[in-house]
């Protein structure tokens, strides 16, 4: 099931930096993009009025096109709403929620699935209720280990906690990550970016997401080119 997305507009390359990158729900809250995420927001809360998803895996067809900076800002506008909003850094090849939010990542995801943490002894709070779990460091084995049993009782545990859970992911066609995080979570957002995603890659990542049954919730478009004339209007994007 498919809903509607509004266009966002263009932010900074997802790319590691020293100094956080300026997220617009953040630095610029009446601005367009930051409304752009408070439509997403509230999409996820009345699209699935009788079943909403709470784990809600974000990727993107290939890298560099805005998935992280969707997660970030739409865990800030969730935890401005009210919810209990907790995102994990799932990407744990190139994880950069650290940096969007200019966390330290000595611990994080990884430290609490080898045991003796507590999950509120690793998240930070950067924003008032919202927690983030950075990834920690890097595994050997990315993928078993989001596939691991202990992997599934950290979200279970979450899921106690949270109103909504955001698993930032790698990109569908890079590895076999997010698809693995799809059959775990309750939907999947795909992020697209207006300038440089594929038709074939968004093809080929749906499929890909199909095979295991996952529940696509929508896609979402970024780095929008606001100059055009028909910026502001939102469209409706085809159904998986």
């Amino acid at each position: 099931m498919m809903f509607e997305r509004d266009k966002i507009p263009s932010q900074p390359e997802e790319t590691p930096a020293e100094e956080p990158l300026k997220l617009v729900s953040i630095e610029d809250p009446m601005g367009p993009a930051a409304e752009a995420y408070r439509t997403l927001r509230t999409n996820l809360f009345y699209a699935f009025v009788d079943d909403p998803p709470r784990v809600i895996v974000i990727t993107s067809p290939g890298p560099k096109e805005g998935k992280s900076l969707t997660c970030a800002n739409l865990g800030v506008v969730l935890a401005q709403a009210g919810r209990r909003t907790l995102i994990v850094d799932c990407d744990l090849r190139l994880p950069s929620m650290h940096h969007l939010f200019g966390l330290r990542n000595f611990q994080g995801v990884v430290d609490l699935l080898a045991g003796g943490y507590e999950m509120r002894e690793l998240w930070h709070e950067p924003v008032p209720g919202l927690r983030v779990l950075t990834s920690g460091p890097l595994p050997p084995n990315p993928a078993e280990t989001l596939g691991s049993r202990r992997f599934a009782e950290l979200l279970a545990k979450a899921r106690e906690e949270f109103d909504y859970v955001l698993l930032d992911a790698p990109p569908v066609g890079a590895v076999s990550d997010p698809v693995i995080l799809a059959t775990q979570g309750d939907g999947v957002l795909i992020v697209l970016d207006a300038q440089g995603t594929r038709k074939g890659s968004l093809r080929q990542s749906l499929r890909s997401l199909e095979a295991v049954r996952a529940n696509v919730l929508g896609t979402v478009v970024n780095n929008v080119d606001t100059s055009k004339k028909n910026y502001a209007t939102y469209q409706l994007y085809t159904a998986g």
